[in-house]
């Protein structure tokens, strides 16, 4: 690609290929991360370190591994999908935030079901010319599409000291039990009891911190099941299968033949938003966020 610079370049869709060598387990799962084929996955990579005159990826390694060139390449990438990112924001800001794409983070059915969509319909209320893009994943890929410059906004469990954050929840673990389960007349249900029983494992986000409690209660588990998808737990829970234990807000407010009970001692996390630098925000992001924190200052209130 020549250009005003006088010599050949990179493309922009090559350097995005980079980006995404950064962070995965191999090149062609790379490319498919993008969008490209294994064939054009290594042509580009072929012709962007021809274009460099210098290897990016360490063919010797037992693993992925970028060179000391391209480790020092990759901040410069990055600096310019950002900067990228501000051209397409002072764009958007020229018309009073009247068109714009804003892309957001979500890592479950916590922040899919109950936390965004407020956020989402009063955003759209105040800035209806903008388009709203919300792309489910988990926590981890959220803060690698934070890094690369693919999300300005995630909303993520927090801490993440590495982000600019802004709490705008705490989410509670809770006990799904049948609804005829001998304990189902208790208020709440130490967790040692609830390990006595049948478990159904979710493999959602707060499998982490499900495993931790039942760690601290010293406590090993029953395990019958392990699922992934919340509707698939209340089924099995409903009939019978064991019980389990979820974060609250992943939660329907009612489900046919369960009941959801708390748990003593009780287990929670924080939820929030992150970005990689809330003074770098585009105009679209800036006022989302502000939005968040306004909508979380009255609620903490």
């Amino acid at each position: 690609m020549k250009t005003a610079f006088g010599s050949d370049v990179p493309t922009l869709r090559q350097l995005e290929l980079l980006l995404s060598l950064s962070a995965a387990d191999g090149i062609a799962s790379a490319g498919a991360k993008i969008g490209m084929t294994p064939s054009a996955t290594s042509h580009a990579l072929r012709s962007l370190e021809s274009t460099l005159g210098v290897m990016l990826i360490d063919r010797n390694a037992s693993k992925l591994e970028l060179t000391d060139a391209g480790d020092q390449i990759l901040p410069h990438v990055r600096d310019l999908f950002a900067a990228l990112q501000l051209i397409q924001a002072t764009a958007s800001a020229s018309v009073g935030l009247k068109r714009g794409t804003l892309k957001i983070g979500s890592f479950g059915l916590s922040s899919s079901l109950r936390l965004l969509p407020p956020l989402l319909q009063q955003f759209r209320k105040l800035y209806p010319g903008i388009d709203l893009r919300v792309f489910e994943k988990p926590d981890s890929e959220i803060e690698q599409d934070l890094i690369e410059r693919r999300l300005e906004i995630g909303v993520v469990t927090l801490p993440k000291p590495e982000f600019d954050t802004v709490s705008i929840a705490n989410d509670e673990l809770v006990a799904v039990i049948p609804a005829d389960h001998e304990l189902a007349a208790l208020e709440a249900i130490d967790v040692k009891r609830l390990a006595q029983s049948a478990f159904i494992l979710t493999h959602a986000g707060s499998q982490g911190l499900v495993a931790k409690m039942f760690a601290k209660a010293e406590v090993p588990l029953k395990v019958t099941h392990e699922l992934s998808q919340m509707l698939s737990i209340l089924d099995f829970v409903a009939r019978g299968e064991g019980v389990s234990v979820v974060a609250s807000l992943a939660l329907p407010a009612r489900y046919e033949g369960v009941l959801y009970k708390a748990i003593t001692p009780v287990t929670s996390r924080r939820v929030g938003l992150a970005c990689l630098n809330e003074g770098r925000l585009s105009p679209a992001a800036s006022a989302f966020w502000k939005l968040a924190k306004s909508l979380a200052k009255k609620k903490l209130g």
